[in-house]
């Protein structure tokens, strides 16, 4: 039971029991209760969070760590893709004799202005807009350098079949430099005398030693005739064809494939021919050319230079 309330009477001098209004109470507690919940809904979010904005609090900080350690992670890989398009401009490119890029493309640009229109109301609109702009250069930049290397690959092979197919060796064994005859230009012919140009070299060899194809390539003749007696000429590609005369026997014919070093026959001294020899001739783009310059896969620097000089000493041909 809740006590009785009194009041002094000032005009009696006595203390009189005060009358309560049940229903004013109750209207004074409710609106002082709905007063102090709206006053805390305003003030306690701003110094207390709920356990949801607890967790999107941590997730926002997560995204923030992975989003900055996607930007260190496209930093160094711009940085790994410079290195190799430096080495592609600079090394690659110039050892195959390949055409640079230009910078323009391999700058590769990105989307329009509206690109990014979709990150635009993003809370993150700064930092995702850059990240996806360095994942969009990046991505664009590596095709380019994938085109790039699928070129030089290609050029690559293409090397690797130019380089077995030019002919790069002596057509017969020569280590001491003692087989060389003649050399190319303008010789005596020791059978028709007269000066007449010798668009080959002559290297002494008795009947029956071996003769090699000096590249890879193709037979596209072999018999007898024009004065070199029984010859062989192979098609190597790429501009060149080379001619092996006065030979005794022929081991390959008319369209069989060989390899550099493989014997195609054997010396001799059929056709105008003045003793056993091999007359070599190497053909670029239809004309003769000097076969010395085609012997530098055999010959170190030394002795290189020194075949040079005894193919110019000789100015009588052997056919």
């Amino acid at each position: 039971m809740s006590k009785q309330k009194f009041t002094f009477d000032p005009l009696t001098l006595e203390y009189v029991p005060v009358k309560r209004n049940r229903f004013k109470e109750i209207l004074l507690f409710l609106v002082s209760a709905l007063f102090f919940m709206g006053l805390g809904f305003l003030i306690l979010p701003h110094y207390f969070d709920t356990p949801d904005e607890k967790a999107l609090r941590r997730e926002t900080a997560e995204l923030k760590t992975h989003i900055q350690y996607l930007d260190d992670k496209y930093n160094q890989l711009e940085e790994v893709l410079a290195g190799i398009r430096q080495r592609d401009k600079n090394l690659y490119r110039l050892l195959f004799e390949a055409d640079p890029i230009p910078d323009e493309v391999r700058q590769a640009g990105f989307g329009g202005a509206d690109f990014y229109e979709m990150l635009r109301h993003s809370d993150n609109e700064t930092i995702l807009t850059n990240l996806y702009k360095k994942a969009d250069i990046l991505s664009k930049q590596m095709v380019v350098q994938s085109k790039s290397f699928d070129e030089l690959v290609k050029l690559a092979r293409e090397k690797e079949e130019y380089l077995a197919h030019v002919p790069a060796i002596q057509p017969i064994q020569n280590k001491d430099l003692k087989r060389i005859a003649s050399g190319f230009g303008r010789r005596f012919h020791p059978i028709l005398k007269i000066w007449r140009p010798h668009n080959g070299m002559d290297f002494t060899a008795s009947t029956g030693t071996p003769v090699y194809a000096t590249g890879d390539g193709t037979v596209y003749y072999a018999g007898r005739g024009n004065g070199f007696g029984i010859h062989i000429k192979i098609d190597h590609g790429f501009g060149y064809q080379t001619v092996y005369a006065h030979l005794s026997k022929m081991t390959v014919k008319k369209g069989d494939k060989v390899k550099r070093g493989q014997i195609i026959g054997y010396s001799g001294n059929t056709g105008l021919s003045a003793g056993p020899h091999l007359h070599y001739e190497v053909h670029y783009k239809g004309k003769p050319v000097n076969p010395v310059y085609y012997f530098y896969r055999d010959l170190d620097a030394a002795d290189y230079e020194k075949l040079l000089e005894l193919a110019s000493q000789a100015q009588q041909s052997l056919d």
